[in-house]
């Protein structure tokens, strides 16, 4: 009976979103990050080990969220995921991330953002851990938020 309560705890730990404290720039919290930004991107994009080709997923009152699978090898996918916002007769592609799935180690980080953020909030967020995070922690805070943000309004990549 012990066993079994155990298999189910550990079943159900598998899902959680990891948080913890950790001291900025540091290897173990960035690993946490990427294992935070997976489960999000998962959430997100249940079938992606499997997709290939471009989506929209498009939620009443958000903007259309696109996803292209841009590579697929056996253990990483790497996808593009961005809004396209139309102003003034305009196409601006923002936030613009390139992200790396890694499968078999159920990470995800940012490999590229957009060099001109548009979106007052994320500029904010990235000026706001500038003095305190590199790079890569940066931008794979900036995925980890948006995927959030992104479950919260009901989007969902699924195969056609």
């Amino acid at each position: 009976m012990l066993r079994c309560c155990y298999i189910d705890s550990m079943l159900l730990d598998s899902h959680l979103v990891p948080e913890t404290i950790v001291r900025p720039k540091s290897f173990v919290g960035l690993m946490a990050l990427y294992e935070s930004n997976f489960l999000r991107l998962l959430r997100l994009i249940p079938e992606i080990d499997r997709l290939d080709g471009c989506f929209r997923s498009r939620v009443a009152g958000a903007c259309d969220l696109h996803v292209e699978i841009i590579e697929r090898r056996r253990y990483t996918v790497t996808l593009s995921l961005t809004y396209h916002l139309s102003i003034d007769e305009s196409l601006f592609i923002d936030p613009d991330l390139m992200v790396r799935v890694y499968l078999d180690g159920q990470l995800a980080e940012v490999l590229a953002i957009g060099e001109q953020q548009r979106h007052a909030a994320l500029r904010r967020m990235v000026y706001e851990h500038r003095a305190e995070l590199d790079q890569r922690w940066r931008c794979n805070i900036v995925l980890n938020k948006w995927l959030e943000y992104l479950s919260d309004q009901g989007h969902l990549i699924l195969d056609r």
